[in-house]
């Protein structure tokens, strides 16, 4: 079942993402975050408008997924960056993919130009779901990050979406 997020999915959030943090290089972080940083993030998230959906299995997410912001400057307004993560257990079953297609429906809905990932190159399953669902290669930064005594490339992909009917400069 895809949702909103409330607070009283953070816990599992929180879990989802900091196993990313600690045991992969899909966050270019090194220390697990708090309870309270979710809350921060979360409330944020809502206050700027941007959604958080989860996948939930017998009452516990599994999933998630959000977008905001490219860049902070005005121009930047159509384009959204989304961030994708799913619990380890649940890996390889199509929960990444379904939360991708609802966020690009919902970024369509909300008349953004165009979707970006910055993904680590060795996550060749992300690219992979990306490139399925009509991502293209836009760039790549090498040795972006540090993580786990090796540098890190990040590349990005990118989806145009419908776009605004009319645009503007306010």
């Amino acid at each position: 079942m895809i949702r909103d997020a409330n607070l009283n999915d953070l816990p599992d959030i929180l879990e989802i993402y900091n196993y990313a943090i600690l045991h992969t290089t899909a966050v270019y972080d090194y220390k697990a975050h708090t309870i309270e940083e979710r809350i921060e993030w979360y409330e944020k998230k809502i206050q700027e408008g941007y959604p958080i959906i989860v996948v939930e299995e017998n009452s516990k997410v599994i999933g998630f997924a959000t977008f905001g912001s490219f860049r902070p400057w005005p121009a930047f307004k159509y384009t959204i960056e989304h961030s994708i993560y799913v619990h380890e257990k649940h890996s390889n079953k199509g929960i990444g993919t379904t939360l991708l297609k609802e966020i690009i429906r919902i970024c369509e809905e909300r008349e953004f130009e165009t979707m970006v990932a910055g993904i680590d190159d060795s996550n060749d399953k992300s690219i992979r779901m990306h490139e399925k669902l009509g991502f293209k290669h836009s760039g790549r930064i090498n040795k972006a990050g540090y993580k786990f005594g090796k540098w890190l490339d990040l590349v990005f992909y990118q989806l145009e979406l419908k776009g605004p009917n009319n645009p503007t400069e306010n």
